[in-house]
């Protein structure tokens, strides 16, 4: 698998039926591993080694409705509320970040009211937070870490 703009990582792989599988440490079970979820598992690493995340407010794969469609987010982090808090949207780092991808994670936001979204393909990362009383979106170098 390709060298991520993340910080490095010891995961546990193994083939099984001609497939590579990756450890996940948050659903305790070994999943397909694709570029997409290379992504996604370096970026949760990257939230509890760096951001100091606790695990128990991480979902991953959380599904939601939106206009009658079942749809999954990638990484969503709840705040101490239970709230919606953070939502990721993890691409493969062959996919470049475009206008589209926005607007996906922005069509979730709109049924999950996070205070911040993440876009990355684990070469590039994109950070915003969002203002909801003012209606507008600000870029971010990087999300906050955990309080």
């Amino acid at each position: 698998m390709i060298i991520l703009n993340l910080p490095p990582c010891k995961f546990k792989i193994k083939n099984s039926e001609n497939k590579r599988l990756i450890f996940d440490n948050l659903r305790k079970k070994y999943i397909v591993l694709t570029p997409e979820e290379w992504v996604r598992q370096h970026y949760v690493s990257y939230l509890i080694n760096e951001k100091k995340y606790p695990e128990s407010i991480i979902a991953i794969e959380k599904q939601l409705t939106i206009n009658g469609l079942k749809k999954r987010t990638d990484i969503l982090i709840f705040n101490k509320n239970g709230l919606p808090d953070i939502i990721v949207e993890c691409k493969a780092p062959s996919v470049k970040i475009t206008q589209s991808t926005f607007d996906q994670i922005a069509r979730y936001n709109l049924k999950l009211n996070a205070k911040y979204l993440v876009v990355t393909n684990g070469l590039s990362h994109f950070y915003c937070q969002i203002d909801k009383k003012k209606e507008v979106y600000t870029f971010l170098k990087d999300i906050p870490s955990y309080k």
